[in-house]
């Protein structure tokens, strides 16, 4: 891993979050594309747990109560502790839980950390496909051990990008489904991921040039925010009416696509 001017501290955020990714990445790998997983619903069927999530959460739970003892934690499955800190660790224990259960490898694990509410860690690390993405803030992106730097396009019929769609989407006629009728002619393609921090991670690394999406949680956003930010990427929270609603593009073409999606 790249750690150019990194203070001990910082170092120390960036070598427990991979490590501790990398031990809850075993986990997954051991329940990925088994026919005895466990799933369950949150609420509807399109929003569902499933035993790996809940292993790879227990294990970046035990070590931050371990290091850490007076950070705070926000974590999709066991929500937020409320704890008063400086410091609050921001964790996805498996971010693209309906591609994981459909054994589709794009899939994650997702660790930010803020310090007085200003994110200054994030680490992405994807199991199966061996990808990790990282950046602390005002020191640039990295992957595969190289800086990470958006593309240039500027030609938004040259671009593709990605979105993805609220787990409301049968029940809320605000489902995204407007906003794709309007993007997919006017770009080379439109691709449907389906893990936000790898979305994110993949316009840093100049593998797409546009992300959007509706209704996230801080803990789908947090960690690949940062990184599309450190890379170059224009980045922005265009409403506040349903979740976390965000757009992530390499510059050249970040006012248009912000024009149709907002």
């Amino acid at each position: 891993m790249t750690k150019i001017g990194l203070t001990k501290q910082e170092e120390e955020w960036l070598m427990c979050a991979q490590g501790m990714a990398h031990e809850a990445g075993e986990v997954l790998k051991g329940f990925f594309r088994r026919r005895d997983l466990s799933i369950e619903d949150k609420g509807n069927a399109y929003d569902i747990v499933t035993e790996a999530d809940k292993g790879s959460e227990r294990i970046i739970l035990n070590t931050l109560h371990t290091r850490f003892p007076d950070h705070a934690i926000l974590s999709e499955e066991s929500g937020d502790d409320h704890r008063p800190a400086r410091y609050q660790w921001v964790i996805d224990p498996l971010d693209g839980t309906v591609n994981y259960s459909a054994g589709i490898a794009t899939y994650c694990i997702s660790i930010g950390l803020k310090v007085d509410g200003e994110t200054r860690m994030g680490y992405v690390y994807a199991p199966t496909l061996d990808e990790e993405f990282w950046a602390i803030k005002g020191k640039g992106a990295y992957g595969h051990g190289e800086r990470l730097q958006v593309k240039s396009t500027t030609e938004l019929q040259r671009a593709v990008v990605s979105t993805g769609f609220p787990y409301d989407k049968a029940t809320n006629t605000d489902n995204n489904l407007d906003r794709f009728a309007q993007v997919m002619p006017r770009v080379r393609g439109i691709r449907r991921l389906g893990s936000a921090a790898m979305d994110l991670c993949y316009v840093a690394a100049g593998w797409l040039d546009g992300y959007w999406e509706l209704n996230l949680k801080e803990w789908d956003a947090c960690a690949g925010e940062l990184i599309a930010l450190e890379a170059g990427a224009f980045v922005k929270r265009y409403r506040e009416d349903h979740g976390i609603c965000i757009l992530a593009a390499c510059p050249g073409i970040a006012p248009q696509l912000l024009e149709m999606v907002e």
